[in-house]
């Protein structure tokens, strides 16, 4: 049986595009605050609509990104994030993602984004 909390590494957050430019000592912090899980093929990580109370990296496998009234809208990859616009803007969920294949993701609650991640999207919202 696993850990029920096992930290993402600061390796596999490094590899993240959009958390590479954090100082060492930030994504450091990030790390052991990021809850890492694996997932099978099928899973809905969020729900359109849902409130957004966590921020989400995708470290390996594929998921889908729908919306209700749109359908299909991409392909998260390895290395995406998602979540962040329900924190950033605290509206509800704005799509539905699910795994296509097993994933691995690794996720921060509000209170984390707020601190460490939130100055990354200060030029979007």
């Amino acid at each position: 049986m696993s850990p029920r909390h096992v930290p993402a590494s600061v390796t596999e957050l490094s590899r993240v595009g959009l958390l590479a430019s954090l100082p060492g000592e930030t994504l450091t912090r990030l790390a052991e605050r990021m809850r890492r899980e694996e997932l099978p093929p099928g899973r809905t990580v969020v729900a359109e609509g849902d409130g957004g109370d966590r921020f989400y990296v995708l470290l390996s496998g594929l998921a889908a990104v729908t919306q209700a009234d749109r359908g299909p809208r991409s392909v998260l990859r390895p290395g995406e994030t998602f979540g962040e616009v329900a924190l950033a803007m605290d509206v509800p969920r704005t799509a539905t993602v699910t795994t296509m294949t097993p994933s691995v993701v690794a996720s921060c609650d509000r209170a984390t984004f707020d601190e460490l991640l939130r100055p990354l999207f200060a030029d979007d919202t």
